[in-house]
């Protein structure tokens, strides 16, 4: 190991770090969605990632813009996309707590694709784990919730979105400089959101200039929390392994829980306080239970972080 895992502390200072930034950002899109086009707050994110990014790489001499596997970046970056666009959808519609629970589920899912896909044999003890996420998930969207009904699609949705990603990361991102991968990853969100962005309804620049102050800077943080949760990632995981991380990136459940709470006055009933707390130890357990075998098998050079969740 290098000498990044002599600072296990600072790591996971930065990955809740980063865990509370997402949260931030998922609170701060479920606010202004109901003022914003949704498209237009999609295309932002993700030119302001791509902007940040090949700053950071251009007044660098040991970051590069070249990459070694293209095919791996577009597919990477339209997944981040993919999950960010149903994100950004579906947190018009479902409590930010509801929704991290959700879509966290990912490394559970995880394990349904190592079996499925990669043929790999799964423990009685990850099974026990994919049964209690699912547990939990039925508990938070079951009928009477409020949450039962389309919508609930988009956030499942997004956590398979989620573990594809994971899988294809951790897989090929030891190839890749990991900043050179983050830069990819918005320059590609940020071309495949034009389409969108063009056919919208409404009417960009009308829609900018009746739009508030605070709205205007909530919709410039939009830009700014994406891309600093993804650097955080990046930063945590030169500090520390990661399976001592992974867990902690759990604390976005707690996070978007408060913020929810906080800034939108949307509390968890006990139903879902259940749900949540159960996906939250289950998919814990299981994303350190996956990053400790897939460590056993690997010794990657530094890497981008699998994200907590696709924003």
């Amino acid at each position: 190991m290098t000498h990044a895992s002599h600072r296990p502390i600072a790591g996971i200072l930065l990955m809740v770090a980063a865990a509370a930034t997402l949260a931030a950002l998922d609170t701060t899109t479920r606010y202004l969605g109901a003022f914003i086009v949704v498209t237009l707050m999609l295309w932002l994110r993700f030119a302001m990632h791509a902007a940040v990014m090949a700053t950071w790489i251009g007044v660098s001499a040991d970051k590069t813009f070249r990459t070694a596997n293209p095919r791996f970046q577009l597919l990477r970056g339209t997944l981040l996309f993919s999950g960010s666009a149903m994100a950004f959808h579906g947190l018009r519609y479902l409590p930010v707590a509801e929704w991290t629970a959700i879509v966290m589920t990912s490394p559970l899912l995880i394990t349904l694709l190592a079996r499925v896909w990669l043929k790999e044999k799964v423990s009685p003890l990850r099974w026990l784990l994919v049964a209690g996420g699912l547990a939990g998930t039925l508990a938070i969207i079951r009928p009477g919730s409020g949450l039962f009904g389309w919508a609930v699609l988009l956030p499942l949705a997004t956590a398979f979105t989620n573990a594809f990603f994971q899988v294809l990361t951790s897989r090929l991102s030891p190839h890749e400089n990991p900043y050179t991968t983050n830069f990819y990853s918005g320059i590609i969100g940020t071309v495949l959101a034009v389409p969108f962005l063009v056919a919208s309804s409404q009417h960009i620049g009308a829609t900018l200039s009746a739009a508030s102050p605070l709205h205007l800077a909530l919709l410039l943080s939009i830009g700014l929390l994406g891309t600093g949760a993804h650097l955080l990632l990046i930063m945590a995981l030169g500090k520390a392994p990661t399976a001592t991380l992974m867990p902690f990136a759990y604390a976005q459940i707690a996070v978007a829980t408060f913020l929810g709470w906080m800034a939108l006055g949307a509390a968890p009933d006990a139903w879902s306080w259940f749900g949540i707390v159960v996906i939250a130890l289950c998919g814990a357990s299981s994303a350190w239970l996956n990053v400790r075998d897939s460590a056993r098998q690997w010794r990657p050079m530094p890497q981008v972080a699998p994200d907590p969740v696709v924003d």
